[in-house]
């Protein structure tokens, strides 16, 4: 059995690599989004090509190419996945994992068909479990990431949900979240970033508490703004809605990009983030944008906006704030989700370590 590393087709065609040979191609390109639009903004905003852990790890091992049948199942999963209620990154997380998984099936010895057979499904997902975790290493969360791809394609296939494969819980730490230090240089940072666009949804996830699904979809008419206060309406997963007072930094933030935007490709369109072609940013182009800062403010670890959502909520847990007000800035369905901040972090745990005497 071959090692074959997931990932996306936006990845792979950012690494020049070879795209998915299938019929229905376009389908798999619409999903994934906008890569010409992120190319464009990329020299629009001064960033450069966006690079991850994940597809840094691709460089050096490339899945194989699908069949032409399996890219056109791929192709049609697609398609499925753009009419699905999925928000966010989750389409292009599925539709990536589904593509790993069928170049998987392509090398493996399974039994039967796991594609038409339930039963040889259940035992091709409880393999694929194997060596996700075995030989590819993957974590916990990516693993279950996987998981609940397959879940969704195979009951979109008809054959029901995987049989006999269990979930490993993932270590309930608190997230990771900037500490002081690096938020002060993010911060500096945004504050000498040339374009006034930038910098106000740089600010949103650290000063409101956003996610990027919840940037791009921001209209200039969700914002409010008088001269001392302000609010953001946010529209979050499941199409729950809330108002987050808007932060005095932000605030100016916003209402230099609203006094520019007029004179701005796209003036007339209901968006709040547009690009230099006029049409509403991508979640990608936003990636990119808090990348270029993040590399600009001279930050090692890999900051995204989820990283600096995170630090919104750990800032306000660890100053006092009751998790109830947390969860209702946050959009938090659960209390048990915005009680992880109330939890250590890795970081935490490795200070109280550090504490230990030791005899040198």
């Amino acid at each position: 059995m071959r090692c074959c590393n997931p990932q996306t087709r936006r990845e792979a065609e950012a690494q020049n690599s070879q795209p998915i040979p299938a019929p229905g191609v376009a389908r798999c390109q619409a999903l994934s989004g906008s890569y010409a639009d992120a190319q464009r903004e990329r020299a629009f905003s001064g960033a450069g090509p966006r690079m991850t852990p994940e597809n840094a790890a691709g460089q050096t091992a490339q899945p194989a190419g699908l069949t032409p049948e399996n890219a056109e199942l791929l192709a049609q999963y697609a398609g499925h996945l753009g009419r699905s209620p999925l928000t966010g990154h989750s389409p292009r997380t599925y539709l990536g994992a589904i593509r790993a998984y069928l170049a998987w099936l392509e090398q493996a010895p399974v039994d039967g068909d796991p594609l038409n057979d339930a039963t040889a499904k259940d035992w091709a997902v409880r393999d694929y479990r194997s060596y996700l975790v075995a030989v590819a290493k993957r974590a916990t969360a990516t693993v279950n990431k996987h998981l609940a791809a397959l879940q969704d394609f195979y009951v979109w296939r008809g054959l029901g949900q995987p049989q006999g494969v269990r979930r490993h819980q993932v270590p309930r730490h608190a997230p990771r979240a900037l500490d002081p230090r690096a938020k002060l240089r993010y911060l500096r940072a945004v504050e000498a970033w040339p374009s006034a666009r930038d910098r106000a949804l740089a600010l949103l996830p650290l000063h409101a508490g956003t996610r990027i699904a919840e940037i791009r979809a921001l209209d200039v008419a969700d914002v409010q703004l008088s001269t001392r206060k302000g609010e953001i309406h946010l529209v979050s997963k499941g199409e729950k809605s809330r108002t987050v007072p808007v932060h005095p930094k932000l605030r100016q933030a916003l209402a230099a990009w609203l006094a520019e935007r007029p004179s701005r490709p796209g003036a007339d369109s209901a968006a709040l983030f547009t690009s230099g072609r006029g049409t509403r940013l991508t979640t990608d182009a936003i990636a990119d944008v808090i990348e270029a800062i993040t590399t600009a403010a001279g930050l090692d670890d890999h900051v995204t906006s989820h990283l600096l959502r995170h630090t919104f909520g750990t800032e306000l847990t660890r100053s006092g704030v009751d998790i109830v007000t947390v969860a209702e800035l946050m959009g938090h369905a659960s209390l048990e989700t915005t009680r992880l901040y109330t939890r250590p972090s890795a970081t935490d745990m490795q200070r109280a370590v550090d504490l230990l005497s030791a005899d040198d």
